[in-house]
């Protein structure tokens, strides 16, 4: 596709304007204002420049300025819980909660990160993720987020920063922006033209700083061959065209130059020095700069205004606990966990997507004998935490690795919850605890049913695990899993399929199995692992998990996948499902889909009276374009929940768009015989592209195909709205 003009190759050096301060943040602008007046330059420069790696509590802390009552903010990962605290849940991944497709539990599970960051004086939790956003299925951080759709990460991001912020801590949306693979991320440049980077890359931020997210960071990665910490046009489009009023914080390490990132619009520098290296680009060289008027006095006023006005936006200047662990010396602060593990719970077991259930093989019904196989089914003999960042795959996969990882409290394995209900059930387990295709196949011949456990590991590319540097080498399962399948497959006539994965893999050797009667895909669960799978195999709760990506037939029939050097971003607008659809090639299994123990019809769509075409106001982009209702069926025996997902496709007016893209979803949960209505609330941005010739959103003239159904393949009413 034609990109047209690139506004994303730097053309100022000027930051734009700070903002006075509007909406929800107009009185912590108040406040800011009043603070500012009272500070030096020097302590402007402490509360904007790292005080150094190691040299505080957290993984980011600033200088303290005491006559303001500012404290050394501690800045700590990780998106799934507090990174180095022992007393912490280990929640979910991102991933897992964006296969829930369920509000609710976005915004429980922010809530309980927030409150465990505050309890131990962390202000600002570095996430959530929307960027990788996915676009290569290999990508090792794509775990960390909440599915390969600007639209359901969108929705994640506001629900996970609303949850976070409401208990005080600021959220930090990241990694801004491009950074879609591990491989070279610190030296390649993503060169992503205008309309893609608005529609699919942007979107998610854009939904963010309507979240009012306190903070951004920004990426390792160039964007259009800039870093995108000094990239300036690309800080503008979330500064300028998007009104976040923030602060842009660096990815650790990523800032380059002193006056290029002061001048393009960060705002603060982490963690102050090149990882302990003593070298600060701000410090006394900001202060330099300042002095000869290579960065203006009115730059640094707007770094610290933004950055003291997101701890006032959270309520921080009053009650906030004091730092309670320290990152590095051992002392893993108090527990925190309260009851948080019953969303974890609940995540762990609603994220989990049933692929196949061959004549109703689940749920399991007091089985007389099960085999239970696969080293997946463990807690690493050497403990759950025993790799650094999880740097490890040995025993069950619970969480990727990387700085995206927590202390896991406990991790409850599904051989640990499987044997307690076969304890209650009666059921004689047998065992094959290694990943050997003749230990397994041994236990699975001793059973009536096998249940064989395999899985795939990512993470972040600082650290390499057999052999994956951050990205994956490829989509088989790991540690020769399609074997392990085969094996014990040829023995047991029922063999069910658990997987936990960081994302696609090619399953065609295990759906080529006659005995493999049920595929369970359990993702990446956290700490409650095991609980949530059992609420599913034994069918005390019906699966409700819906795939955030497309698992493809064959690896080469996705769009994209990371590359050596420099990545042109060829696909265009054209990733997971957008690309399958355009390219008219069958998934294995698409996005959205996910099968339940009962079933759910649809009928009766309603369409609102849609708005006028032509350009939007970015202050309108939010605005409601009315509300699509449909109503949704338990017609099955058994309670369950159904995703219901609207899909909108662009009329012929647009210039060249995916056939469909997801604009709604509504989780409804019904006992058997109930009904219930889906709503989708359309916002205008839902309806329009984004014009590169005018620079704005247009909402095109024309019909728009409406599509409502189960998943992005099974659409089950279709309608059409006329925009004139």
């Amino acid at each position: 596709m034609s990109s047209g003009t690139n506004p994303t190759s730097p053309t100022s050096t000027t930051s734009v304007a700070a903002p006075s301060g509007s909406g929800a943040w107009a009185s912590a602008y108040t406040k800011a204002n009043a603070a500012l007046a009272k500070l030096t330059n020097s302590e402007k420069v402490g509360i904007v420049t790292g005080i150094g790696w190691e040299k505080g509590p957290c993984v980011g802390n600033v200088a303290a300025v005491s006559s303001i009552g500012f404290p050394s903010l501690c800045l700590q990962d990780s998106p799934l819980g507090v990174r180095y605290a022992t007393g912490v849940t280990a929640f979910p991944a991102g991933i897992q909660a964006g296969a829930t497709w369920d509000i609710s539990l976005m915004n429980q599970r922010g809530v309980a990160l927030g409150a465990e960051s505050k309890a131990l004086g962390v202000n600002v939790q570095l996430g959530p993720v929307a960027g990788p956003l996915g676009k290569s299925p290999e990508a090792g951080r794509n775990w960390e987020g909440f599915g390969s759709d600007p639209y359901l990460s969108g929705i994640a991001m506001q629900q996970t920063i609303n949850g976070m912020q409401s208990s005080g801590v600021q959220a930090c949306a990241k990694h801004y922006i491009g950074n879609e693979q591990e491989v070279g991320r610190t030296t390649m440049s993503s060169n992503i033209d205008d309309r893609t980077l608005h529609e699919l890359y942007l979107w998610p931020f854009a939904d963010s700083i309507a979240a009012n997210v306190a903070s951004i960071m920004c990426s390792y990665n160039k964007l259009n061959e800039t870093y995108s910490c000094e990239n300036s046009a690309g800080i503008n489009l979330v500064k300028k065209e998007l009104g976040f009023q923030g602060y842009v914080v660096s990815d650790w390490a990523a800032q380059h130059t002193t006056t290029g990132s002061a001048n393009a619009g960060m705002d603060m520098a982490m963690p102050g020095d090149n990882m302990g290296d003593g070298n600060f680009l701000w410090g006394q060289d900001l202060l330099n700069a300042i002095s000869s008027g290579t960065v203006a006095q009115s730059r640094l006023d707007d770094m610290v205004r933004r950055i003291l006005a997101s701890w006032y936006l959270v309520g921080q200047d009053t009650g906030y606990p004091t730092v309670g662990f320290s990152s590095w010396n051992g002392n893993g602060g108090p527990n925190v966990q309260g009851t948080h593990k019953t969303v974890a719970r609940d995540i762990a077991r609603d994220g989990i997507v049933l692929l196949k259930n061959a004549n109703n093989a689940l749920p399991l019904n007091k089985p007389k004998s099960l085999a239970i196989i696969g080293q997946d089914s463990i807690v690493n003999p050497s403990g759950a935490n025993a790799c650094t960042d999880r740097g490890c795959d040995t025993g069950t996969l619970a969480m990727g690795w990387g700085s995206g990882t927590a202390q896991f409290p406990y991790l409850v394995a599904p051989y640990d919850a499987i044997s307690t209900q076969a304890a209650t059930d009666g059921t004689k387990i047998v065992t094959s605890n290694t990943d050997s295709t003749s230990a397994g196949a041994s236990a699975a011949s001793a059973a009536a049913t096998a249940i064989v456990f395999i899985n795939a590991d990512s993470g972040e590319g600082y650290i390499t695990v057999e052999g994956n540097a951050g990205d994956r080498n490829n989509l088989d399962p790991w540690h020769s899993g399609n074997q392990l399948v085969a094996a014990v497959a040829a023995v047991n006539k029922a063999t069910i399929v658990v997987i936990h994965s960081v994302g696609p893999l090619i399953l065609e050797s295990i759906l080529a199995q006659p005995n493999v009667v049920a595929v369970v895909w359990a993702g990446i669960p956290g700490q409650e692992s095991g609980n949530g799978l059992v609420d599913v195999l034994y069918g005390s709760t019906s699966p409700s998990g819906k795939l955030p990506y497309t698992i493809a037939k064959a690896a080469t029939d996705y769009a994209s996948e990371p590359v050596s050097g420099d990545d042109s971003y060829s696909e265009g607008l054209y990733i997971d499902y957008r690309h399958f659809d355009h390219a008219d090639i069958t998934p294995r299994y698409e996005f959205g889909f996910g099968l339940s123990y009962t079933n759910f019809t649809y009928s009766a769509l309603k369409l609102p009276t849609p708005p006028s075409s032509g350009p939007l106001s970015f202050s309108s982009l939010y605005d409601a374009a009315g509300t699509v209702t449909a109503t949704i069926a338990n017609s099955g025996s058994v309670t369950g929940a159904e995703t219901a997902q609207l899909y909108i496709g662009l009329p012929s007016s647009a210039p060249a768009s995916p056939p469909k893209q997801l604009r709604g979803f509504d989780k409804l949960s019904l006992t058997a015989g109930e009904s219930g209505t889906a709503e989708f609330a359309l916002r205008m941005k839902d309806l329009a592209y984004w014009n590169v010739a005018s620079q704005q959103w247009e909402i095109p003239s024309g019909s728009f195909s409406v599509w409502v159904g189960a998943s992005s393949r099974d659409l089950r009413l279709t309608g059409t709205l006329t925009v004139t």
